[in-house]
């Protein structure tokens, strides 16, 4: 099967990350849970929002090799990979940031999976299978264009498109269980918990 991950914040986690910039910045109070949505949400509800949108450029950017794997999913990726499983990865994020230096996005993102996605020196999934799309219409179309077995996300407006392919397995990756049940849409909160949706 040719199994497919979205990236942000569905293999890379970055509560810790944010909460650390923001409290180097001094623009969250201490006690601000260790998150990334209680970061925004501070920084929008006192009309802060540039401040948030420039600080998503410089993390994903400039900080993005301090961005954490969320648990379990690397040692995930491997088994599926010894199952001879073929992975991707179809994210979609800007080249730049909207505000701030014109940090390249796409580049820190590939220098952090060629660091942490791979195993003995190898790496996990194959350049070739890693896209960074510039648009939700685009990355829609490579998850059709690939014919991926499975798809994983965070995004349930990703995965319930009208353009997302119907012959496509959707999962929801929802750690916090922000997301009520949705018809025909698999969600799991941990990694750990992925592989028994697959037997």
């Amino acid at each position: 099967m040719l199994i497919a991950f979205d990236f942000d914040n569905t293999i890379v986690s970055y509560d810790s990350l944010f909460h650390k910039v923001a409290k180097e910045q001094g623009v969250i109070p201490h006690d601000l849970a260790v998150n990334k949505l209680a970061v925004r949400d501070h920084l929008r509800a006192t009309e802060r929002e540039n401040i948030w949108t420039e600080m998503q450029g410089y993390v994903y950017g400039a900080r993005m090799n301090e961005a954490e794997a969320y648990a379990d999913v690397i040692k995930v990726m491997q088994n599926l990979q010894s199952e001879n499983h073929r992975l991707a990865i179809i994210s979609h994020k800007t080249k730049h940031p909207y505000l701030g230096k014109k940090y390249d996005l796409h580049a820190a993102a590939r220098t952090w999976i060629e660091k942490y996605l791979q195993i003995d020196n190898r790496p996990l999934i194959a350049s070739d299978h890693i896209f960074f799309e510039l648009t939700k219409e685009e990355k829609l179309a490579r998850i059709a264009s690939l014919n991926c077995d499975i798809f994983i996300d965070d995004l349930p407006e990703i995965l319930l498109a009208a353009s997302f392919p119907e012959k496509t397995r959707r999962f929801l990756f929802d750690p916090e269980q922000h997301h009520h049940a949705i018809a025909n849409l698999q969600s799991f909160a941990a990694w750990s918990s992925f592989e028994s949706y697959l037997s």
